[in-house]
């Protein structure tokens, strides 16, 4: 293939502002500093699986999940936010009414939340259903609430202040205990920020403060137990696990430690917490760290999350034990309008349109090819408002483009005369159940597919000069309260397949309108999806890395995707810790697909022998430099290029020409502000 090789999207992830592991369940909700909303899934392979966009006027400072499946903001805003997790957008919001909320906890049977606000008070809300009602506020003090914690018998909320934490009755609302915690550093005239505070069964309260430490306190007495100096500059962050034996904290210093409660001595009963593990996997401050059952996990203002299991509760070394870091979206920001050889790059609220660079000259394997004519950025369209964009596309011959927020859909005509570009938007388009969740155009770009709430997908048939019409809404039989979140359409324009946050995939038929059939249901989350164009089959790409074919007009799985299940894929393939984002096809060869995920571009030629776990599924610049006899040894399906890294998008423009949009972690850390500079030894 000739490659076009993109280096030019200039993405710069959000940092990670806040987390929060839902109680007895297998979710991760994170905060970014944008204000966008995410939520893994601990069971599906640690996918993303839900995004709520930021907003420019909501922070999220604090998360929370209350009543089970609930989840909860609260920022500088003022005002506490429930988040719709069907339909992927803010349910409802309530003033907290005392100014900015720095905390907000829940209690261990969730029916409670608890905010510290800029004002000093403490207030307690009541969850019901179909929102929250204010209950009534605790004892006021000077000073801004930048902490909190419930103890686990809800009798009893630890706050923590500057220079100060209290604790407070929650029957009565008096506070009942007041401890100076910068009393022995005084004399350094220096302010103690409390940013982090939990309190142990055993009746200790744990902070981690500006002054790099982390202590134990008798509430009761008001005394210090002990005093752990982890850092010259401050820990940020700080987290528990249920069984109140690790705790996990996160320095400014792109540092986190375990702490562990240990015995004194072999057999003794008395135990005392010892810092046991430094791991350094971030740059820049560690504003949030999660403690979960079997892992330690933590997010920085790098905008890396980083999940290290921990060995001691796991059952064997492997896949489940390997340290994953995500960086960018489970999902794709760039699409590609083939004809036209354009890009469409996505941002929070801006959109980028960039014509690909071309050559004349032909080289050799590995070669750099000089340019004719260089990449050229054609339009820049801002999105107005504070909301940010929740999808955007370019049809496949550059004509139109679309892109959704919140509360908006756009579409826009785009024409090209010589060197110039006109772009026009379309007037009166139909009123849609919004937000779209994603946008697809069909391969003839006449049709343009938006992925609605409750399992809906809107048909929209575009018209020259420039405009549209609504044709039909699609609906899963049974209904669906999930949004949909991806797409495909079939290349001869008769077929589209949907997925919904239940994982359930639905095909419709787009000649007569109506429900085909649904793929059989699979136990986790599927990541990227693609109807062949020759043969109408239906690859799917789950989180769990496993590959299935579905044929359309037979409504079974293929013969080829039975073989793969009774063969089983390759061991290194199915340990990969990224999922695969983007699915498409060679048309010069119907029995290759193309996929990738950020680490890896594999072209997987099912007319080849799958490899089994004997086999090495090595890289193909390792093959290359094997002997022949020994290259046809190793020869299976699998064909993996890893030198396009991280790998945000890749596309097939023509027969020979591939499109690879990559985003070196070193430029985005050019970007970001200096981290806090630490002496090395020997310099």
């Amino acid at each position: 293939f000739e490659v076009h090789r993109v280096r030019f999207f200039g993405l710069v992830p959000a940092g990670v502002r806040c987390l929060a592991c839902q109680p007895r369940g297998g979710r991760l909700a994170l905060a970014r500093t944008d204000g966008a909303v995410e939520v893994y899934n601990f069971a599906a392979n640690y996918f993303q699986e839900k995004v709520i966009p930021g907003h420019e006027a909501r922070t999220v400072e604090a998360l929370c999940w209350a009543a089970g499946e609930r989840l909860f903001g609260a920022g500088l805003g003022g005002d506490i936010t429930e988040y719709d997790l069907a339909r992927l957008c803010v349910a409802r919001s309530v003033d907290g009414c005392g100014g900015p909320i720095w905390s907000m906890a829940a209690n261990s049977s969730g029916t409670q939340l608890a905010i510290g606000c800029e004002d000093g008070s403490v207030k307690l809300f009541q969850v019901v259903p179909g929102g929250i009602q204010f209950e009534r506020n605790l004892d006021r003090r000077k000073g801004r609430i930048l902490c909190l914690s419930w103890n686990p018998s809800d009798t009893h909320i630890a706050a923590g202040s500057i220079d100060i934490l209290r604790v407070f009755d929650v029957s009565s609302g008096r506070t009942i205990q007041r401890i100076m915690v910068n009393y022995h550093v005084q004399k350094l005239k220096r302010e103690c920020i409390v940013w982090s505070i939990a309190f142990l069964s055993s009746g200790a309260v744990v902070t981690s403060d500006s002054f790099g430490r982390v202590q134990f306190w008798d509430w009761e007495r008001g005394t210090l137990l002990e005093s752990h100096t982890v850092s010259t500059s401050a820990v940020l962050s700080l987290a528990v696990s249920e069984k109140e034996d690790s705790i996990i904290v996160g320095t400014s210093t792109g540092a986190t430690y375990q702490f562990q409660l240990l015995p004194v001595k072999m057999g003794s009963l008395e135990k005392r917490w010892v810092r046991t593990k430094p791991f350094q996997h971030h740059t820049h401050d560690v504003r949030a760290v999660a403690h979960s059952s079997t892992a330690l996990i933590s997010g920085g203002l790098d905008a890396q999350l980083v999940i290290r299991p921990l060995m001691e509760k796991m059952q064997k070394k492997g896949y489940e034990a390997a340290l994953r870091k995500f960086t960018f979206p489970h999902r794709r920001l760039v699409s590609c309008a083939r004809k036209a050889r354009l890009l469409l790059f996505q941002f929070s609220q801006h959109l980028e349109l960039w014509r690909l660079g071309s050559t004349e000259e032909t080289g050799k394997d590995g070669e750099v090819l000089p340019l004719c004519r260089m990449p050229e950025h054609l339009v820049q369209l801002k999105s107005k408002g504070p909301e940010h964009i929740y999808c955007s596309s370019v049809s496949p011959c550059g004509s139109w483009v679309a892109y959704s927020t919140a509360s908006r859909f756009h579409l826009y005509r785009v024409q090209y005369e010589g060197d110039s570009v006109s772009v026009e938007k379309v007037p009166k388009v139909p009123k849609l159940l919004l937000p779209a969740y994603q946008l697809q155009f069909s391969s003839d770009s006449d049709s343009l597919f938006v992925a609605s709430a409750r399992g809906s997908v809107h048909v929209l048939q575009l018209l020259e000069p420039g405009g549209c019409k609504h044709l039909h809404t699609f609906q899963p039989p049974s209904g669906s309260p999930e949004a949909v979140y991806l797409l495909a359409s079939s290349a001869d324009g008769h077929w589209l397949a949907a997925v919904g946050g239940d994982w359930a995939i639905h095909i419709y038929n787009l000649k007569c309108f109506q429900h085909h059939c649904m793929v059989p249901m699979y136990s986790c989350a599927v990541t990227a999806l693609a109807i062949h164009p020759v043969t109408n089959n239906l690859v799917i790409a789950y989180s769990d890395q496993q590959l299935f074919e579905f044929s359309i007009p037979q409504k079974q799985y293929t013969t080829w995707s039975r073989t793969v299940q009774n063969c089983g894929l390759h061991k290194v393939w199915l340990e990969r810790d990224s999922p695969i984002t983007h699915i498409t096809f060679n048309p010069k060869n119907p029995s290759h697909i193309l996929l990738h995920d950020i680490y890896m571009f594999c072209v997987l030629d099912k007319s080849l022998p799958l490899p089994d776990n004997s086999a090495l599924l090595m890289n193909q610049s390792t093959l290359k430099q094997l002997p022949e006899t020994a290259r046809q040894r190793q020869l299976h399906a699998f064909k993996i290029c890893k030198k396009f890294q991280p790998l945000l998008f890749a596309d097939l423009l023509d027969e020979n020409c591939l499109v690879m949009v990559e985003r070196p972690i070193m430029d985005i850390k050019t970007q970001l502000p200096p981290p806090i500079q630490q002496k090395k030894f020997g310099t």
